[in-house]
């Protein structure tokens, strides 16, 4: 990350300008840079079909799926790319690339034939990267390893709302106490709605596993640094600072102590001033009482019991 904010941006509808230089671009979509800056990635199309631009920093090498449709990119982790678009017969499919060598793509999955273009958000810590379909009621994720097919289909969230757009929230901000492991914004016709992703777990700790050290605010370089040909991973952050343990649940009387709500009239007195009859028949009455609840929990155990052993008989039969 370089401090001191360089600044590439598009400078009208048919340009885009990187500190002075300018390259004539149709449309263009920069997604997140890497964390090694010696690269810098657009999708673009200048003439049909679309197609992918890497810039070391101001080379360009060229790849691209074979529809005409706009396509996207991100960096993994590993330093491939991760791209989205269109194949010749306008069917949507994914791609996964080594940016030393275009000429063979290390995976590529057609999808389906929706004519929305995928939005792919990448989380490096976990490798896994979402698919948000414009026009699509859906999230799908994919998880990327270094073992074939390298791209593989984890899980996919629907509702009932088509997305027209989709944000996604950075790793810091998400709450690492529910287990948070990414939330999306997603914006349909009537409303923008927060879109939660947990993983259940039933421990109150803190969940290192789901939650690895993640790149932080603070620039790794300063912008002359970048400038001058310097390059450095990230500076990560903890996100353990972010969790707040939940609070015991303080224990609460629901039933109130008989004797409480019924003290004896008149002034308290000594034991040895208390009428030995009243004295007597009371303790009697809690002797009493006392046997009859010892005997109500001997009958509701031996009943329970009795339904175990036949819940157990009517698992044996039909096994």
């Amino acid at each position: 990350m370089a401090g001191q904010h360089p600044e590439g941006q598009p400078t009208h509808a048919w340009e885009w300008s990187l500190w002075g230089g300018e390259i004539g671009l149709e449309r263009v979509y920069v997604p997140p840079w890497p964390s090694s800056f010696s690269l810098w990635l657009a999708s673009f199309s200048v003439t049909r079909p679309a197609r992918n631009a890497l810039f070391p920093v101001c080379q360009e090498r060229l790849a691209a799926h074979e529809g005409m449709r706009p396509m996207r990119a991100v960096f993994t982790r590993e330093g491939q790319i991760f791209t989205t678009g269109f194949t010749r017969m306008s069917q949507r499919e994914l791609g996964l690339w080594d940016p030393k060598n275009f000429e063979e793509p290390i995976a590529l999955q057609e999808m389906d034939t929706s004519n929305g273009v995928l939005l792919p958000f990448y989380d490096p810590d976990s490798s896994i990267v979402y698919l948000c379909g414009k026009g699509d009621s859906s999230i799908r994720y994919f998880e990327i390893t270094e073992e074939a097919p390298y791209v593989h289909y984890l899980s996919t969230y629907s509702s009932k709302e088509p997305q027209r757009g989709m944000g996604f929230m950075p790793k810091r901000g998400l709450d690492v106490s529910k287990c948070e492991i990414a939330r999306f914004y997603k914006l349909h016709e009537r409303k923008c709605e927060p879109i939660v992703m947990t993983v259940p777990r039933k421990s109150d700790l803190f969940q290192d596993d789901l939650y690895p050290d993640t790149p932080g605010p603070e620039p790794a370089l300063e912008a002359d640094e970048w400038l001058a040909g310097k390059d450095a991973e990230p500076l990560l952050v903890s996100l353990r600072d972010g969790y707040v343990p939940l609070k015991n649940r303080e224990l609460k009387v629901s039933k109130k102590n008989v004797l409480d709500s019924k003290p004896p009239p008149g002034s308290r007195r000594s034991l040895s001033s208390c009428d030995s009859n009243f004295s007597t028949s009371t303790l009697e009455d809690l002797l009493q009482e006392i046997r009859t609840l010892r005997q109500t929990i001997e009958d509701h155990e031996k009943r329970i019991t009795d339904l175990e052993n036949t819940l157990c008989e009517l698992a044996d039969v039909t096994d």
